[in-house]
C-alpha cells in the first residue's frame, strides 16, 4: 500500500513556472511516464514541473503532485463530465454529493456507493458463451473446429455452450475498478472497508488483464441498477494507473485531458439538448472549405464538433473550445477564424463558438458579412445539474436565433 504523502505540490493547470524540486532519477522517469507534467532541469539536482495539457493527480512514494482544473473546477464535476460523456443518463446526483477536493477520495467514494447500490439486491448473472471440449454434448456442436483439431475421433466433442454466470462483462469491469482503487493512497478507511467488501462480493469474477479492451456490454433493463457504477468504473480504468510495485516506487496516477474531456462532454449535452427541436444532430460533420479542385488536389477537410441539420440542412453549427480567454476577456482569433471558414463553407449566417469558463454571451458581426460569430462560455464550476442547463439554454437560444428566425412558417 502506498504511504501517505510527505511532499505534496499543487499546479494550476495554466501555470507556466514552479518551485524547484528535488527528484531522484527514478522518481522524474516515473512522473514523466505519467504525462500529467513536463519535467524540466533548474540545475543543482533540482527539477521544475510543469503542466502538461492534463488534469489529474500523481502519487509516487512520499510526492504527489496535483494539477488542478482552470476556474475551480472541482473533482465531482470532472468526473460527472467523463461519466455523461459515455452515457447522457448518467444523473448529476451520482456525484454532485460528493464535495471533496481529494481526487482518491472522491473517485473512492464514488466507485463504492454507487457499486454498492449497483449489488443491494445481489450481484448480477447473465449468460457467457464458452467454447469447450466435452465428452457429452452441450449446446452445439463446433463441425470444422471438431474436423480441423480431432479428425477422426469422435470424442472430445468441440461445444458452444451458454452458461448462467456471475463472470459477465459488467462483473469483470466493476471488480477490476475496484481493485485498481484499492491500490491507491490515501483512501478514507472506511470507503476501503466498503471496496473490500464489494470485492469479497465479485470473488468469483475473473480478473480483467492490464492494457486489454475493456468488455463490451449494453445498457439494458435487466443491467439498469449497474449502469452508474460501470461508467464510473471505466472512468477508473480507462484514465487511472496504479502499480503496487513499479520497480522501486509504488505509482497511482490518474491522468486527464480537460480539452477532449470538455469537447466530448458539449457534444453529447448539446446533441441530447437538440433532441427536443426538429431535425437530426450529427457529430464530428464532415465538410470542406474549398470545391473540388480539376487536378485532384486534396481538399480543405472542415469537422466542427456539432452540427444540427433541419429539413436536410445544415442549419446549427457549435463547436467546443476548452481555453482561456485574455487578461481583457477576449477569445483567440483563430477560433473566430475557423467558425467564419464553418459558416460561410455551409451557407449559414450563424455559428456558436462554446467555451469552458464563466462570462457573458456575445455576439460578433463579421464586418462585409452577414455571418455572426456567437461566443457562449459555460461554467463548469457549478453544479452538474447547472452545467445542463446552460449547454440547453444555448441550445434553445441557437435554435431560436438561427432558426426560427429564418424559417418563421415553423
Amino acid at each position: 500500500m502506498l504511504k501517505a504523502p510527505t511532499r505534496h505540490i499543487v499546479l494550476d493547470e495554466l501555470a507556466f513556472d514552479s518551485d524547484p524540486l528535488e527528484l531522484d532519477e527514478d522518481t522524474r522517469l516515473a512522473l514523466e511516464d505519467t504525462k500529467l507534467v513536463v519535467v524540466r532541469s533548474a540545475g543543482h539536482g533540482q527539477w521544475k514541473l510543469l503542466p502538461n495539457g492534463f488534469v489529474g493527480a500523481v502519487q509516487i512514494d512520499d510526492l504527489l503532485i496535483e494539477v488542478k482544473p482552470k476556474d475551480k473546477v472541482g473533482i465531482s464535476q470532472i468526473l460527472f463530465l467523463l461519466s455523461y460523456a459515455k452515457d447522457p443518463g448518467f444523473l448529476p446526483q451520482n456525484v454532485e454529493a460528493e464535495t471533496t477536493g481529494d481526487l482518491w477520495a472522491a473517485l473512492g467514494e464514488t466507485l463504492a456507493r454507487l457499486g454498492e447500490r449497483a449489488t443491494s439486491r445481489g450481484v448480477l448473472q447473465g449468460y457467457v458463451s464458452q467454447d469447450e471440449a466435452l465428452r457429452t454434448v452441450r449446446g452445439r456442436i463446433r463441425m470444422s473446429d471438431q474436423a480441423t483439431r480431432r479428425p477422426g475421433f469422435m470424442f472430445p466433442i468441440e461445444v458452444t455452450h451458454d452458461e448462467y454466470t456471475i463472470d459477465i462483462p459488467e462483473n469483470r469491469i466493476l471488480r477490476a475498478a475496484v481493485r485498481r482503487m484499492l491500490v491507491v493512497p490515501k483512501l478514507d478507511e472506511e470507503v476501503r472497508r466498503r471496496l473490500l467488501h464489494l470485492d469479497r462480493k465479485l470473488a468469483d469474477v475473473s480478473s480483467l488483464v492490464t492494457g486489454d479492451r475493456l468488455p463490451r456490454w449494453t445498457p439494458s433493463r435487466l443491467n439498469a441498477a449497474y449502469v452508474p457504477a460501470l461508467r464510473i468504473a471505466e472512468v477508473v480504468l480507462r484514465n487511472m494507473v496504479a502499480e503496487a510495485s513499479l520497480g522501486k516506487l509504488h505509482v497511482a496516477s490518474f491522468v486527464v485531458n480537460m480539452a477532449k474531456v470538455f469537447e466530448d462532454f458539449v457534444t453529447m449535452a448539446l446533441t441530447e439538448a437538440l433532441r427536443k427541436y426538429p431535425g437530426r444532430t450529427i457529430s464530428q460533420y464532415k465538410t470542406y472549405m474549398d470545391e473540388p479542385c480539376s487536378d485532384g488536389t486534396p481538399r480543405i477537410v472542415l469537422k466542427p464538433d456539432v452540427v444540427h441539420f433541419v429539413d436536410g440542412e445544415p442549419t446549427l453549427i457549435f463547436d467546443a473550445k476548452y481555453k482561456a480567454a485574455s487578461t481583457n476577456g477576449q477569445y483567440p482569433n483563430a477560433d473566430h477564424y475557423q467558425m467564419l471558414a464553418y459558416a460561410t463553407a455551409m451557407g449559414r449566417s450563424d455559428a456558436w463558438l462554446i467555451y469552458a469558463g464563466s462570462g457573458t454571451p456575445t455576439r460578433r458581426r463579421v464586418r462585409n458579412s452577414d455571418i455572426s460569430v456567437h461566443e457562449y462560455p459555460i461554467d463548469l464550476s457549478g453544479r452538474p445539474s447547472e452545467v445542463l442547463a446552460r449547454v440547453e439554454s444555448i441550445a434553445q437560444r441557437s435554435f431560436e436565433t438561427t432558426f426560427i428566425s429564418n424559417h418563421p412558417s415553423h
